[in-house]
């Protein structure tokens, strides 16, 4: 019976230490309508419509519906080419990207959590991610998940754009919804570590060095080819995103 008890206590105490979250920057009801999104996230990157793919993105490739947010890559022809890191890219789509209103900035101390349950394509030429980068400068950046077409899940974080830990992992279903989770936390008052979870189950732990005081970008979206191989789909491409939250642990 005391052992018995003992126990009780020891996890309520457990439960009453745990840190709670100190704000809900993006609620999980941020897709339940336009308004709803419009509220915190905005159209395309940050700077502009074109990045390291054969995708250009484009509003019209961006629905909110019933809770989902949904990216459509589309196959055309006559775009003019994009300019990306001295690179000339063929143009093969039009699709959709958004981005968060919100810098995210690790504070000494805090952290956060990015949480959402995400329906991704992983055939050749489909490249969706869910990510993290910085504002002032390119790297540091967290791949909270990413696909490049090769019927993977990949978990990477670039502290130089050659000091780069990633993990690649299978990604059964990818016809289903999976619960994709970062914990990006404050390690040292100067490092972060982030904890990588896919439904439910802790995948890997990474470490960004520097990050701390650094304000991220967070970005959705559907770019198409380039790491991910080409060519790609001759057909539309769909990626839909439910029960998007992130919560600060900031002092």
């Amino acid at each position: 019976m005391f052992y018995t008890s003992f126990i009780l206590s020891l996890a309520f105490s457990t439960a009453l230490c745990q840190k709670q979250p100190t704000a809900t920057v993006i609620p999980n009801s941020c897709f339940n309508s336009q308004a709803d999104f419009s509220a915190s996230f905005n159209d395309l990157y940050p700077w502009g419509t074109d990045h390291n793919g054969a995708a250009r993105m484009n509003a019209s490739q961006i629905n909110v519906s019933n809770g989902v947010l949904t990216l459509t890559a589309q196959p055309v022809s006559g775009q003019p080419p994009a300019h990306s890191g001295g690179q000339t890219i063929a143009i093969n789509y039009l699709s959709g990207t958004v981005y968060a209103k919100d810098y995210f900035t690790v504070a000494a101390g805090g952290g956060y959590d990015f949480i959402g349950d995400f329906q991704a394509p992983v055939e050749q030429g489909t490249w969706p991610a869910f990510w993290l980068t910085a504002v002032n400068s390119w790297p540091p950046e967290i791949d909270l998940a990413e696909w490049k077409g090769s019927g993977l899940i990949s978990f990477n974080t670039f502290n130089t754009s050659s000091q780069v830990a990633a993990l690649n992992v299978n990604y059964l279903t990818p016809g289903s919804f999976h619960t994709i989770k970062g914990e990006v936390r404050d390690k040292n008052g100067k490092d972060v570590s982030i904890n990588f979870y896919l439904n439910g189950t802790l995948v890997t732990t990474q470490y960004g060095e520097g990050f701390v005081g650094a304000p991220f970008y967070l970005i959705i979206d559907l770019q198409m080819e380039g790491s991910s191989g080409s060519p790609g789909p001759t057909t539309n491409t769909t990626y839909s995103v439910q029960n998007l939250e992130v919560l600060s642990y900031n002092p």
